[in-house]
C-alpha cells in the first residue's frame, strides 16, 4: 500500500485512536480524522463526555497537524444498534452492542462517510491485526492479550477487512501511553472506556429504566421457592451477583447468591448460592452464525469465547437442520447468556461467530 494512500482514523478523544493517527503520519500516509458522535440523548447529563472528548480529538488533530472532520451518526446509531439492544433486553436476554455497533457504526457508517471525503482506508484504535494472504483478509488477535479486541469484531466480513487498519495490533498498552506521553497528548493518561459502546459509563440499570418498564416478578431458588420479587427481567443477566440483594435467611450457607436462569414466559428468575451445578453447561445452541471466509466443513474443532477477556475454551462446533449451530465444551462453561456473542477462533485467528440462543436442550 503506497504511503501516499489517504486514511481517515477514527478519532475518538482517547489515547487508543490518537496514537493510531500518530504512528500512521510516521509511516508516511496521508491522514485525516473523523471525531463521531453517536448518541444525543440526555447531552448534558454526568455521564455525557462527548465535548470533552471532542476537544481532546481536537488538540491531538493540532499537535499532529492533521485535518478533523466530525460527524452525527445518532440517527444510525439508534435504528441500527440501540433498538436492537432494546428489543434484545425485551425478550429477556443480554445482547452486546459493541459487537453491533462495530459492524453497522464503525466499520460502515464511518467508513462509507469516509469514503466520501476521498480516504482509500479507514483505521481505528483497535487492538487487532488484519492479515492478507492471497487476496483473503484474516483478523488477527492483537499482541497484547490483555487488550485483544478481535472478539467485538468478528462481525466484519472481507470488504470492510481489505478497507481497515489497525496499527495497534503489534503494540501493548503500555507502549501506546508511552508513545502518547513523549508526544505530550493531553489524554496520555485518559481512563479507558469501559461503558456502553458510544453511551458512556452510566449506571446500567438506571439507564435502563428510561427506555423499558419495570415489570416486578418473583426471584426463586432451584426448588421453586419464592425468596424476594425482582425489578424486571432485562435488568438482570445469567452469572450476576451484584443487585440481587438477597440477605441473610436464604439458603444453608452464607455464600453469595447467583442469576443462574431467566424465565421468560413467567417473568421469574432462578437464583442459586455458590458455585451451583445450575450455573455450568456442557453446549449451548447459537444463531446469526458469521464467518469471516467460507464457511467451514462441519464439524470443526476449535476454541470459542462466550464472553470478552474469557480465555479460549475448546469445542467442537456443528450445523444443525435448522441453520443453527450446537457447540460442544471439552468443559462445563459458567454463566452462557442468551444475546451473548460466541467468537470462534483456531489459533489466534478469529473465524466469527455467532448469537447465543440457549443452552443445549433447553
Amino acid at each position: 500500500m503506497s504511503s501516499q494512500n489517504k486514511i481517515i482514523v477514527g478519532l475518538s478523544g482517547g489515547v487508543d485512536s490518537s496514537v493510531t493517527a500518530y504512528l500512521l503520519l510516521q509511516q508516511g500516509f496521508q491522514v485525516e480524522a473523523l471525531f463521531m458522535k453517536n448518541w444525543d440523548e440526555d447531552d448534558d447529563d454526568e455521564y455525557c463526555s462527548a465535548s470533552e472528548d471532542l476537544a481532546d480529538a481536537q488538540q491531538v488533530a493540532d499537535l499532529l497537524g492533521i485535518k478533523l472532520h466530525t460527524v452525527n451518526f445518532s440517527h444510525e446509531y439508534w435504528e441500527d444498534v440501540f433498538e436492537h439492544f432494546l428489543s434484545e433486553h425485551k425478550k429477556g436476554r443480554t445482547p452486546n452492542p459493541d459487537v453491533l455497533c462495530n459492524q453497522r457504526i464503525k466499520f460502515k457508517a464511518f467508513l462509507d462517510y469516509a469514503k466520501d471525503l476521498g480516504a482509500d482506508k479507514i483505521a481505528t484504535g483497535h487492538y487487532a491485526r488484519i492479515a492478507n494472504e492471497n487476496g483473503k483478509y484474516f483478523l488477527k488477535a492483537g499482541v497484547d492479550g490483555n487488550k485483544d479486541q478481535s472478539y467485538f469484531l468478528h462481525l466484519l466480513n472481507q470488504d470492510q477487512l481489505s478497507q481497515s487498519l489497525f496499527p495497534l495490533g503489534e503494540i501493548d498498552k503500555k507502549e501506546v501511553r508511552e508513545i502518547a506521553k513523549n508526544q505530550q497528548f493531553g489524554n496520555a493518561d485518559k481512563k479507558d472506556s469501559t461503558g456502553i459502546c458510544f453511551i458512556g459509563e452510566r449506571p446500567f440499570s438506571e439507564f435502563l429504566t428510561t427506555f423499558l418498564p419495570k415489570e416486578k416478578g418473583d426471584i426463586i431458588d432451584q426448588d421453586g421457592s419464592f425468596i424476594k420479587h425482582h425489578n424486571g427481567l432485562p435488568f438482570y443477566t445469567i452469572g450476576q451477583r451484584k443487585g440481587l440483594e438477597i440477605g441473610g435467611g436464604f439458603g444453608d450457607s452464607q455464600e453469595p447468591w447467583f442469576v443462574a436462569d431467566k424465565l421468560v414466559d413467567s417473568n421469574k428468575i432462578v437464583a442459586v448460592q455458590g458455585n451451583h451445578q445450575m450455573l455450568y453447561h456442557n453446549s449451548l445452541v447459537a444463531d446469526d452464525v458469521h464467518w469471516i471466509d467460507e464457511e467451514p466443513q462441519f464439524p470443526i474443532n476449535c476454541s470459542a469465547k462466550i464472553r470478552y477477556r474469557q480465555a479460549s475454551q475448546e469445542c467442537c462446533v456443528n450445523i444443525k437442520d435448522d441453520g443453527t449451530i450446537q457447540v460442544n465444551f471439552s468443559d462445563p462453561q459458567r454463566a452462557i447468556t442468551p444475546g451473548q456473542s460466541i467468537v470462534f477462533y483456531n489459533s489466534d485467528t478469529c473465524l466469527g461467530g455467532s448469537v447465543i440462543k440457549s443452552r443445549a436442550n433447553e
